[in-house]
């Protein structure tokens, strides 16, 4: 048996490790700014800045502003994604599920061998990976439509150096001018094309093919194992926590009440619209956070399966 000493030692060996984690990470932090300061200080550099100043130039037709339904988008953009970090993580820590979830076989779905029975967490992270990925088809098919898409997708090579500028201007807390009603800067630009169309199709392949909905004697699944959609899987979730912690805290500090205007007000105007919509939007995944228990989710579940134990 462990003694009271012992377990204390382990708790504090539990503690001790992430407590050093921060501060090594304001050293790094620190040394970036450092660095980026030298480096812009150069001649070099600054003729560098000079000649890509960070946002790359779009077509003459691309649209000015953000639509009402994109700002839809990005709230229930960020709803299924916190729900999915939630129950995704729930999937991979659970010890014991709070319950089981069968498929009913005679339903819209239909196969011919029986319906896998898999956890209510599970069920949930899946029904929410499923609303996910027909709001993202949505959001491509309309900005496609639109002409959005100029502002996510490179259209000119000097993006990259100006992408590099962008990042240094950061970097040495000299930040961009940023104008996102009109242009994202370039770093941002590349960071959305990554989210959007390298990120997201990596979390729903990797995701398909870790699921109970892949065919097990698939012939792929010989170039294609488990294991490395597993261990892609994590780490691109991993990738969307941070940008969220970077995008929010970016938006927050470039002018707040203008940029929530943007993504919630459809607006360039300075005023609390944007953020009443964002507070109210804030409550509402609040509540489904604490709504997602096994409580709330059988009920819903019973309805396109069986719940049991």
């Amino acid at each position: 048996m462990s003694t009271p000493a012992k377990k204390s030692t382990a708790a504090r060996s539990k503690w001790s490790q992430p407590l050093w984690v921060v501060p090594g990470v304001l050293i790094v932090l620190l040394l970036i700014v450092l660095l980026a300061k030298w480096l812009t200080g150069l001649s070099g550099v600054q003729s560098f800045l000079h000649d890509y100043p960070g946002a790359s130039s779009l077509p003459d037709n691309a649209p000015v502003g953000f639509p009402a339904w994109l700002g839809w988008q990005h709230f229930l953009n960020v709803f299924f994604m916190v729900l999915i970090v939630r129950s995704g993580w729930q999937v991979r820590t659970a010890k014991r599920p709070p319950a089981m979830w069968t498929r009913n076989n005679k339903g819209f779905i239909r196969t011919k061998g029986a319906p896998t029975k898999i956890s209510l967490d599970l069920w949930f992270h899946l029904t929410l990976d499923a609303l996910w990925v027909l709001n993202g088809i949505i959001f491509l098919i309309v900005i496609f439509a639109t002409g959005q898409w100029v502002r996510i997708i490179p259209t000119n090579w000097d993006v990259f150096p100006n992408a590099i500028s962008a990042a240094l201007q950061y970097a040495s807390l000299n930040w961009p001018t940023e104008d996102g009603w009109v242009n994202y800067n370039a770093l941002q630009l590349l960071t959305y094309f990554v989210t959007v169309f390298i990120a997201a199709p990596l979390a729903i392949l990797t995701g398909l093919r870790t699921s109970s909905a892949w065919p097990k004697k698939a012939a792929v699944n010989k170039f294609y194992p488990i294991e490395w959609a597993r261990a892609v899987h994590f780490p691109t979730m991993v990738y969307f926590v941070l940008f969220t912690i970077v995008h929010v805290t970016l938006v927050l500090a470039t002018g707040a009440l203008r940029n929530l205007n943007h993504m919630y007000g459809s607006s360039d105007d300075i005023n609390w619209v944007g953020f009443a919509i964002f507070a109210v939007s804030l409550l509402v995944i609040v509540g489904a956070w604490f709504l997602a228990r096994p409580l709330f989710l059988r009920p819903v579940a019973s309805l396109m399966g069986k719940v049991s134990k």
